[in-house]
């Protein structure tokens, strides 16, 4: 009876002990700190579908979107109010419009938690905590200038310098000036690159005719030595259209022809205006929280509250 009894025990017993020993180690989803109803109306490009979204649940998505998940804190908490404050500009835009932002490059890439949960697999949890953590922690902050919500551009690699940008959008804003981002090398891969095109693809994609001969000339560079205007076999062109028709990585570029190829060397990544995020991360790592990030990049702004 004693043995039937023990082994009753065991059976029953043992599996609720080894399952409730693994569930130690479980961690829950931290959650959101809606201090806000807002809602953000985010097109979904490969849809076509208007989604509305808790604001807060849309920066979460953002901050997964727009950088690598091994990146410090305190590089998301300034990406994160950047992005917020980047969000409120375009709502209050897009007012009358049927959506606020694209989930795409062309406004800040947005991913949703089902895309997450599949990409991340069993790392799902930690990763969303992290992003979470960094959300709430700079809980409905943005960025102002002059009582005004700034459009807070922001990129991936600078070439050392960050842009004014007034020599990339047309646009003359005081806190979006050049500043010198010396992190840049050291922690992004894509800081220095080189690709190559096939010259009949190359003289197609600038609407030039095909000719043996290669004449590239820089005519005037900014002083971050990114090119503003340039020549190819006498025809001008700018270095921002350069770096939209050919889809470079930045415009601090050279080219030179090597048989049937144009070979492309690029220093940085990204229109250069504004917060690099791999130079926030470089500054991350060197001890510097969110809110000197924040002031480094974007000059003379202060950190306000949105209001519930």
């Amino acid at each position: 009876m004693k043995k039937i009894i023990l082994i009753t025990i065991f059976v029953i017993f043992v599996p609720f002990l080894i399952i409730n020993f693994y569930d130690i180690d479980k961690k829950d989803e931290i959650k959101i700190e809606y201090m806000s109803n807002t809602i953000i109306r985010v097109k979904r490009v490969n849809t076509g579908n208007i989604e509305y979204i808790p604001f807060e649940e849309y920066i979460v998505g953002v901050l997964a979107g727009e950088m690598p998940i091994y990146f410090e804190k305190e590089a998301f908490k300034a990406q994160a109010v950047a992005a917020r404050s980047y969000a409120l500009t375009r709502m209050n835009y897009n007012i009358n419009n049927t959506y606020d932002v694209v989930d795409s490059i062309m406004n800040q890439v947005y991913l949703d938690s089902d895309y997450l949960k599949n990409a991340w697999g069993e790392n799902y949890v930690n990763n969303i905590n992290k992003l979470r953590e960094a959300v709430n922690e700079t809980s409905m902050e943005y960025l102002e200038y002059n009582n005004e919500v700034i459009d807070a551009l922001f990129f991936s690699t600078s070439n050392g310098y960050t842009e004014t940008a007034s020599l990339v959008f047309d646009i003359d804003l005081p806190y979006l000036k050049s500043v010198k981002s010396s992190w840049d090398e050291k922690t992004s891969s894509a800081f220095r690159s080189t690709t190559s095109m096939n010259i009949n693809s190359f003289y197609e994609k600038l609407g030039l005719s095909f000719s043996n001969t290669f004449d590239f000339k820089v005519l005037k560079r900014s002083s971050t030595n990114r090119i503003i205007s340039l020549s190819i076999n006498g025809t001008e062109f700018t270095g921002r259209s350069l770096y939209d028709k050919l889809g470079l990585k930045s415009t601090d570029f050279s080219l030179k022809k090597v048989g049937d190829k144009i070979i492309i060397d690029t220093i940085g990544y990204g229109h250069g205006v504004g917060m690099s995020q791999y130079g926030a991360e470089g500054m991350a790592q060197e001890g510097y929280n969110y809110k000197e990030i924040l002031k480094y990049y974007y000059s003379g702004t202060n950190i306000k509250k949105m209001e519930n």
